[in-house]
């Protein structure tokens, strides 16, 4: 594996087969997938593929017209913001402030059967907490209400109090409430003045991520499920992070074990179509990792091939499965190290 040295924002370019050019038009040109706004491909430690949607592309939008794209555009993470949020736990627990296997200690929780939850139960998502993940139907969806809604002055204390339907660790439920619990724990370990300045230095400084803005709630809760903002070339930055088993250079940023402990599988039901970590997802590749988010936001840690895929768009649910397709054979076109 070749480990990552970039300079400031200096990437080296290296050249993409024919295979691996065609698989990346074919993944930004397919106008059914809504619209592929940014693809980028890193192959050992140089950007080898990088196209983004131009003004003139045609409309592929079904409402409105499609936005002008280039590098330095910043995009929305949506729920690849969760895998940056494992990211700031691991650096408290290299810092000493946070150990995963105590419970959260939320004080409204104390004498109920929430006592119990761990950062671990929150980051496998097995909390057990009533949360309702639907990016569809707002009557029935705790995620719009907490983002959009009622619940979005204060993200973590909306989540923390839903009720326990589930025993801690029983059941997996995916979770954006779970996410913004754990941001809500960090701030406290960090202190919530000091919050903004630890993500910026501790992760995005430390990585040359100079693009990315997190952004808080009314409470000053880092929204750790849903809003990170940077460039597809920053957020590949963070996958090369995890590619690199968290060292960036000659210095280990992440605690030893921490990205096996991303990687490390936790029960999910069959109907789901990859398996599942410590708020990563996991692809059928050696060791992958991958950053999943609404509207086809998709980032691919692939140690087998030593590459990074980051693809940012606009893409309906229901085209997931094309999403996937597209994805696999990009990852296909790319050797194995």
């Amino acid at each position: 594996m070749t480990t990552l040295v970039v300079p400031d924002n200096e990437w080296a370019r290296g050249s993409a087969s024919p295979e691996l050019i065609e698989a990346v038009n074919d993944l930004c040109t397919d106008d059914q997938l809504g619209a592929t706004l940014a693809c980028v491909v890193i192959h050992h430690g140089a950007v080898v593929a990088e196209r983004y949607l131009p003004d003139t592309a045609p409309n592929v939008f079904r409402q409105g017209p499609a936005p002008d794209t280039t590098a330095d555009t910043t995009l929305i993470s949506w729920s690849m913001a969760k895998s940056m949020t494992h990211a700031l736990v691991g650096l408290c627990v290299e810092d000493g402030l946070l150990s995963v296997h105590d419970p959260v200690g939320i004080p409204s929780w104390a004498g109920t059967g929430k006592e119990m939850i761990t950062l671990q139960h929150l980051l496998n998502m097995r909390s057990g907490l009533g949360f309702v993940e639907d990016y569809v139907d707002d009557q029935v969806s705790h995620v719009i209400e907490m983002l959009f809604g009622r619940g979005a002055d204060d993200v973590a204390t909306f989540a923390a109090d839903l009720p326990l339907i589930h025993a801690p660790g029983a059941h997996w439920n995916y979770s954006s409430g779970d996410t913004n619990i754990i941001a809500r724990r960090v701030g406290e370990a960090v202190g919530p003045s000091t919050m903004h300045a630890y993500i910026q230095e501790r992760l995005f400084d430390a990585i040359g991520m100079s693009s990315a803005t997190a952004k808080f709630d009314a409470a000053g809760t880092f929204v750790g499920s849903s809003y990170v903002y940077a460039t597809a070339l920053d957020f590949a930055r963070f996958g090369l992070l995890y590619l690199n088993d968290g060292w960036w250079g000659e210095r280990r940023l992440l605690p030893a074990g921490w990205v096996d402990h991303a990687r490390t599988p936790t029960p999910v039901p069959p109907t789901e179509a990859h398996g599942y970590g410590a708020h990563w997802w996991l692809w059928p590749y050696e060791q992958s990792l991958a950053c999943h988010g609404y509207e086809g936001q998709r980032m691919i840690v692939l140690p087998d091939r030593d590459a990074v895929i980051v693809r940012l768009g606009k893409t309906n649910e229901s085209q997931n499965e094309l999403l996937r397709h597209r994805l696999h054979a990009l990852i296909r076109a790319i050797p194995t190290s």
